[in-house]
């Protein structure tokens, strides 16, 4: 596996990444109502995809020439997004991105790590040391969803 910056050609796979993250894997916490209203699939391209990935400190992890996942981080220790494509779950690669982000963010002097996890990513950041601080309920698409604030001092 290899993590290295996300690149304008990742648009189309990371985006692919993200739907089937949303719509597979996160299915099992969220309704369908809710799972359409966070993938909002209709409203996504790849170009207004790549602006955001380049606006943000995007990462991809690779496994042979296939994508597959991707996360960020903003210099005060912010990540907006953490998905893997279901075919890789459990393989690491999420892991794998989170080592890399916590070592940017101790480079860049974050005093923490921070997110919004989904219900179904909750378990992997706790076994990550992170800690609940507030539940959330977001509305999106006049949808409420529920989430979670966690954080890791670093």
């Amino acid at each position: 596996m290899e993590i290295r910056p996300y690149a304008e050609t990742d648009a189309p796979a990371t985006l692919g990444v993200f739907l089937a993250a949303v719509t597979e894997t996160a299915s099992a916490h969220y309704s369908a109502e809710q799972i359409a209203a966070w993938a909002r699939a209709d409203e996504r391209d790849a170009i207004q995809w790549n602006t955001a990935r380049k606006s943000l400190n995007t990462y991809v992890a690779a496994i042979g020439a296939e994508v597959a996942g991707f996360s960020d981080v903003e210099a005060d220790g912010y990540i907006d997004m953490m998905f893997v494509a279901p075919k890789f779950g459990r393989r690491g690669v999420a892991g794998a991105l989170l080592a890399h982000l916590r070592a940017i963010a101790v480079g860049t002097s974050a005093s923490e790590l921070y997110a919004n996890a989904s219900i179904t990513a909750r378990p992997f950041f706790e076994r990550h040391g992170f800690a609940v601080v507030a539940e959330q309920h977001p509305v999106s698409r006049g949808v409420e969803m529920t989430n979670y604030r966690m954080l890791l001092p670093l």
